[in-house]
């Protein structure tokens, strides 16, 4: 595959951008392409809206044929696929099941190199979007009426958020503020975070109040909790810690008028954008739609990949059958694995008479292996796993990955809505994706107490009610707090992140399944806590280095 180099992304006139309407719903795409060098007007809504799209499309017709980015897998190469994939299948949270896969084995045992194509995908595309950033402010510089400012104000804050990206899997950028022909130079760690955390503040007062936003716009709030997160991270980023602001931010978000779903499972379905339940904890989703945005890199993605054929209630007519429970994710649940609801071993699938999802669902509740079933033994309805027959007998955990149904499948993600009316498509989920809900406020500012020695209790119980968990926190340990972090958000794009914080990813502080290429897990070198600059880039931008032991 012949890819376009790094240099040639930033520094050339690409952009390409969606003439879209935004009303309370930026779902209404009307898609046409506009080459800035090709047509010498600005079209600043549509540039704008643009800016949005990236976010969950990867080019110009929606599947493929009009890829943003030249030489690249339009399918793999989209924003949240590529940070989803960064931060997901290293860790204890999954597997994917096809190991010859590209990349595959590098990720699954935390062995990449700067030449893993994986790892390119993310910083091209985390590039590419902020070259478009760029242009638009460039093009906005001087206008001082206040939809500019707002549409500026919340540009900046995805520039913003990009950069963050970069900072927390490379440890520093390739960094520009203008669409031009220079090279970008390097900035990292503190001088980075620095970066981030004054455009977050110097854009606060010109975006939208809290809750005031049209749904998938940026507010307040959202900025609130990009800098509550940065904070959390900043032992990370610095050196130094700052619990005390991660505490602050978030408690201003927790107070900003947003409310927890009283369903978990509702934040996830294909009405989580019309659902005022769902609606009311969602700070910032990514938009998705069945019919308007289809793309293999958002909720698609979460859906297909986590189905083989023969589930019941799939919610696509599409089965991957790629991404798989790790046994440590189960554990989150079940400290015991033998408590974890499984078709004996002496029972046989029947061969004939599971056709329906009826007939599979009398079949796995004889047994007990529903998801129903499943969360009632947990204790808690985030246990969103299936250990059913549908597809093929599962197992807990494996000696050897070989396919789908070597550990249990995630059914956190569906393309079914709430209140039972039909979606839109069944390949092409309508399923919103909460790139920042409320909850990650409570976890932050309970981690932030907790790093400050103050009771963080009440915060952690607030999120196990919701999931009418049966088990309440007395006592917070570190342990505790990571295992809650991944039950509250597991299979949303942040463990790897996580991990890295807890000082877990790569030591033997924490080992599991597969963790270093073993079946029991084993540690790896500390350079892979974060991502190698790509080969690429550091031949065609001198400005760059590379990152220690690669």
């Amino acid at each position: 595959m012949k890819i376009k180099t790094i240099k040639q992304l930033f520094s050339a006139a690409l952009i390409a951008s969606l003439s879209l309407g935004v009303t309370s719903c930026i779902n209404d795409l009307n898609i046409s392409p506009i080459d800035p060098q090709a047509d010498g007007s600005f079209d600043q809504q549509g540039v704008f809206v643009k800016g949005y799209a990236m976010l969950g499309l990867t080019g110009q017709k929606g599947i493929a044929g009009s890829a943003d980015l030249d030489g690249q897998d339009e399918g793999e190469s989209g924003f949240y696929r590529t940070t989803f994939n960064c931060n997901e299948l290293p860790t204890d949270e999954c597997l994917w099941a096809w190991q010859d896969n590209q990349d595959i084995p590098q990720f699954t045992n935390i062995s990449w190199n700067s030449s893993s194509q994986r790892t390119e995908w993310v910083y091209v595309r985390l590039g590419y979007n902020i070259t478009q950033y760029n242009f638009f402010l460039d093009q906005t510089e001087g206008k001082t009426d206040e939809e500019t400012l707002r549409q500026r104000a919340e540009i900046r804050f995805l520039r913003a958020l990009h950069y963050w990206y970069f900072l927390d899997l490379f440890g520093k950028a390739p960094f520009k503020e203008h669409f031009n022909n220079e090279l970008p130079v390097e900035k990292k760690g503190a001088e980075l975070y620095a970066y981030i955390q004054n455009e977050l503040n110097d854009i606060e007062g010109n975006m939208y109040e809290p809750r005031q936003a049209p749904f998938g716009r940026a507010d307040k709030a959202a900025n609130w909790l990009l800098r509550a997160r940065l904070y959390l991270n900043a032992g990370v980023y610095t050196g130094q810690t700052d619990y005390a602001k991660a505490e602050e931010y978030a408690g201003k978000v927790i107070d900003s008028g947003y409310e927890l779903c009283d369903n978990y499972a509702e934040l996830f379905m294909a009405d989580n954008d019309e659902n005022p339940n769902a609606m009311q904890e969602i700070i910032l989703p990514i938009r998705q739609d069945g019919v308007k945005t289809r793309n293999y890199g958002g909720s698609v993605y979460l859906i297909c990949a986590t189905r083989i054929a023969g589930m019941p209630r799939m919610g696509t007519t599409n089965g991957w059958s790629c991404i798989f429970a790790r046994a440590a994710m189960v554990q989150k649940f079940f400290s015991n694995l033998d408590d974890v609801p499984m078709l004996p071993a002496d029972v046989e699938i029947p061969t004939k008479g599971l056709d329906t999802d009826e007939q599979i669902d009398d079949f796995d509740a004889k047994y007990g292996i529903r998801t129903e079933d499943m969360i009632k033994a947990a204790g808690d309805d985030r246990a969103l796993l299936y250990s059913g027959v549908g597809g093929g007998r599962r197992k807990l955990q494996t000696d050897a990955i070989t396919g789908f149904t070597n550990g249990l499948s995630i059914v956190k993600w569906q393309n079914y809505r709430s209140d039972g009316k039909p979606v839109n498509h069944t390949e092409y989920p309508d399923t919103d994706i909460p790139l920042f809900r409320l909850a990650e406020a409570y976890l932050t500012r309970a981690e932030a107490l907790f790093r400050q020695d103050k009771d963080a209790t009440a915060d952690i119980n607030k999120l196990r009610s919701r999931a009418n968990c049966t088990r309440m926190v007395e006592t917070v340990t570190e342990q505790e707090l990571i295992d809650e972090w991944s039950r509250e958000f597991y299979m949303e794009g942040r463990r790897r992140s996580d991990l890295v914080r807890f000082d877990m990813f790569t030591t033997n502080k924490y080992v599991w399944d597969w963790k270093g290429g073993t079946m029991n897990g084993a540690p790896v070198a500390s350079h892979y806590n974060v991502f190698p600059v790509p080969v690429s880039d550091l031949n065609n931008n001198p400005n760059m280095s590379q990152n220690p032991n690669y």
